[in-house]
């Protein structure tokens, strides 16, 4: 794997692991706030805000598992090879910016260098998958031209 390809998939398990103590913690506080709301004589708001504590971490507990998830799948490509068609691991230079095919982790910066890490399911990733140097598509109105592989 190329030095930049590994740097890139540290910042994106970096970015992951970050989200999932995030998820947590969030997960952790809403578990508290319901555990230490004890019942008052207005039972109506004390029914209203374990529910809406129970909601939280309903909403958290599935962030959690699809931070989980991102994080099996960001796993699976640590170690992949270049090829001479775009698949999910694979750094993708172009005309219009630089893309790693791995997880939604927005925009990185390495050495000055932005690159976008995109997942495979993602609506430019899918674009991606498959093309080779010298391929070119359109997305959102522009034309990228894939001039590298990694």
């Amino acid at each position: 794997m190329s030095s930049i390809k590994s740097q890139l998939y540290q910042l994106c398990l970096t970015f992951i692991q970050n989200r999932i103590e995030n998820i947590e913690y969030s997960l952790q506080q809403a578990r508290q706030a319901s555990n230490d709301d004890t019942k008052s004589s207005a039972g109506d708001k004390y029914e209203t805000t374990r529910e809406m504590m129970q909601q939280e971490m309903d909403r958290n507990s599935k962030l959690l598992y699809e931070a989980g998830q991102q994080k099996i799948a960001l796993q699976q490509i640590e170690s992949v090879d270049a090829s001479k068609e775009v698949k999910n691991g694979s750094l993708v230079f172009t005309s219009e910016g630089n893309f790693y095919i791995s997880i939604s982790a927005g925009e990185l910066n390495l050495d000055g260098t932005k690159f976008f890490a995109v997942s495979q399911a993602a609506p430019i990733g899918k674009l991606f998958i498959g093309k080779m140097v010298g391929d070119e598509l359109g997305f959102n109105g522009k034309k990228y031209l894939l001039k590298e592989i990694l």
